[in-house]
């Protein structure tokens, strides 16, 4: 018979699920198992435990098992094929573990009055190929250290099911039945004690806070005991091996779940995502010397939440971290992964780290052999880790710890873009404009020029055909009568979910404390628009600042701005040295890296003594040179012929390299310390 077991991509996205691919597997188990079973024999390594407690359809107890499988056939092949040469397979010392394993005759009936551990395969020489450990072997190491856990019960039946069916692989009816009437034993193992349902985050003890939970509830919760589900993995210290990739599910998703995840893990953030609770399970279910491995998000080595997790893993033995930025490893998920792994022992000064930026690779351990490199531990700080090498993590250590923080500079004012909600209805071009003023004159109140992402550019001058209907808070709109004349055709898709809505979808926008024709975003700084300020892509491939002098625009969330007329600070941002900090101190993303607020804010800026004016001067000559680049770009967008854009093109080129040089000089970096910033260690 056949099974097929499906799952719709909509059940596996609400879950967090996303399959690994092999590549990862395969490095993961290697890297974890290989070190654990080096220099050692099959008697030492007979209770090995290697678990994943959230392992979905079981690939990665599937590649650990295939390992330890694919290992015992070739410690086997190496320490007993030749005793069987020496003494032959019925010898006293071999016998019992050995024996020729040919093939029954077709229409006889196969036996052997000892079943080995290992069966050499039909026909040809001895080699590795001819050999293969028999089923009672196989079945006796995926029950004696094989062990995962999964919430969802369809989960753990297709990991047993796989699990079983990779038991009988290679194996047929014959040789089944044989080993069936030598035993007398089942042919297949039961997996009800070694993968297991329940909730791996959460034990029993969340009953005591709420002992009023109904069965369903209890029976949603599911909670997991884990001394009582492994007793004897547990009672000798813990797991061996800890393995997987846990759900991808943001804070938003786990309810009720954080009251008990606030009073029971150290790595607790409020904004925290699953992962990092699982990376904490993982780790404390080692033994003494055990190994974990886990594929996560990376945002964990940077974002506010994951400072937390980050002062739990320090106290660890951190082994290695390779960051795959923003690659597709999983095709069908947009997670900026990494690759952690951790040693159950006191953390070491050096640990290594690696950054991967191509796919295209035979296998990932030999892709990562020439591009490892050491981090010092003590270079990891509480604000967010970078894994840069020696040289460059020293130029930023002195670049962070040199000044002021940019968000201190500036008080607080980098602002996010306006998010209307419905654009259709908000952002109207120059006619209707025109049509709403014309109309009533008392609408050019309300209608601002607006920035979409797609017109910041470089130094280039803000311009736009766009316009915002920007009815904040506490506008009366009846004193509008043309702009609430527009709106009014859009009035079913403006208005608000009111809270417990209960109907299948809803027309209008999400819940929130604003009225129909208000926009959706509270911006209680809308004042600071209006300011001259430093306007930025919020996502960049490269920098993106320019400069609003006269506070003329409003701009949408794809856009952010920083409040300021210091318009030396646009020369630093649009910098060699700007784009160096940039990347080491924001999140990577789809190619190019985020620049909210917690990131950004971070941007270290020079400390400039008001009585040192030699480098008073410094800064006053960026703002300078930047406002020539701002005159320059200006000019570029006006020329009409080929002559006359060559000619302002390398004007412009000359011009950031001076910027550039005079940033270096105001941070005080030496000649080697700006070859690190401009070419890289």
């Amino acid at each position: 018979h056949q099974a097929k077991v499906e799952e719709k991509p909509e059940v596996r996205k609400a879950g967090g699920v996303y399959y690994t691919p092999s590549f990862v597997v395969d490095y993961i188990v290697d890297a974890t198992l290989g070190p654990l079973l080096a220099g050692k024999a099959p008697a030492e390594v007979a209770g090995l435990a290697v678990v994943d407690p959230a392992c979905g359809s079981g690939s990665f107890l599937l590649g650990a098992y295939q390992y330890l499988l694919d290992w015992h056939r070739d410690w086997y092949i190496e320490h007993l094929v030749p005793v069987i040469k020496e003494k032959g397979a019925t010898s006293p010392e071999t016998r019992a573990l050995l024996v020729p394993a040919a093939a029954p005759a077709k229409g006889k009936r196969a036996g052997a009055p000892v079943l080995p551990i290992f069966q050499a395969g039909p026909g040809g020489s001895r080699v590795r190929s001819d050999w293969r450990l028999t089923t009672a072997e196989r079945k006796r190491i995926l029950t004696g250290c094989i062990y995962g856990v999964d919430l969802d019960p369809q989960a753990v039946e297709v990991t047993k099911l796989s699990l079983l069916l990779k038991v009988l692989e290679d194996e047929t009816e014959e040789t089944v039945d044989a080993q069936r009437r030598l035993f007398a034993e089942r042919a297949l193992p039961s997996l009800d004690r070694n993968i297991r349902c329940g909730n791996s985050l959460i034990g029993p003890d969340v009953h005591d806070h709420a002992p009023d939970l109904t069965i369903e509830e209890r029976r949603q919760i599911s909670a997991f005991d884990w001394p009582h589900e492994f007793p004897a993995v547990m009672q000798r210290g813990g797991f061996d091996a800890v393995i997987g990739n846990p759900p991808y599910v943001r804070q938003e998703g786990l309810g009720a779940q954080k009251e008990y995840f606030k009073t029971h893990y150290a790595v607790y953030a409020g904004t925290a995502d699953l992962y990092a609770y699982f990376i904490e399970r993982g780790v404390t279910l080692l033994r003494p010397g055990g190994r974990f491995a886990y594929i996560v998000a990376n945002k964990w080595l940077r974002a506010n939440y994951g400072a937390p997790l980050r002062r739990f893993l320090k106290g660890r033995q951190i082994e290695e971290i390779i960051d795959f930025g923003d690659l597709r490893v999983f095709q069908d998920a947009t997670t900026y992964p990494c690759i952690l792994r951790v040693v159950n022992a006191p953390s070491t000064e050096i640990i290594t780290a690696a950054d991967v930026e191509t796919l295209d690779f035979p296998d990932l351990a030999t892709h990562l052999d020439n591009r490892r490199h050491e981090v010092r531990t003590a270079d990891l700080e509480d604000e967010g880790w970078s894994l840069a090498s020696g040289a460059t993590a020293t130029v930023l250590k002195k670049l962070r710890y040199g000044g002021v923080l940019l968000g201190d500079y500036v008080r607080g004012g980098i602002y996010r873009g306006v998010l209307t909600g419905l654009t259709k209805a908000f952002v109207i071009d120059r006619e209707a404009r025109d049509r709403l003023i014309a109309e009533d004159p008392r609408s050019a109140d309300l209608i601002k020029p607006f920035l979409l992402g797609k017109d910041v550019k470089r130094y280039g001058l803000p311009s736009s055909k766009r316009f915002v209907i920007f009815t904040r808070r506490g506008v009366d709109i009846r004193q509008y009568p043309a702009i609430e004349a527009h709106l009014k055709q859009f009035k079913k898709e403006l208005m608000p979910k009111p809270p417990g809505w209960n109907g299948e979808n809803w027309p209008g926008r999400k819940p929130g404390p604003y009225k129909w024709y208000e926009i959706q975003d509270t911006v209680g700084y809308f004042e600071e628009f209006e300011k001259p300020k430093i306007i930025y892509l919020v996502f960049q491939v490269k920098p993106a600042f320019t400069y609003d002098p006269n506070g003329e625009y409003y701009v949408n969330n794809a856009v952010w701005i920083i409040t300021t007329d210091e318009i030396w600070l646009l020369g630093i941002l649009n910098s060699k040295l700007g784009w160096f900090l940039i990347s080491k101190l924001c999140t990577q993303i789809q190619g190019g890296y985020q620049l909210i607020y917690k990131y950004l804010a971070n941007f270290p800026l020079p400390t400039i003594d008001p009585d040192d004016a030699g480098r008073g001067a410094i800064r006053d000559r960026i703002g300078t040179l930047a406002g020539q680049m701002l005159e320059l770009q200006r000019n570029l967008a006006a020329t009409r012929t080929p002559q006359d854009r060559a000619f302002i093109e390398r004007e412009i080129a000359g011009l950031d390299a001076r910027i550039d040089t005079a940033v270096y000089d105001l941070y005080g970096l030496t000649d080697n310390e700006r070859q690190i910033i401009s070419h890289g260690p």
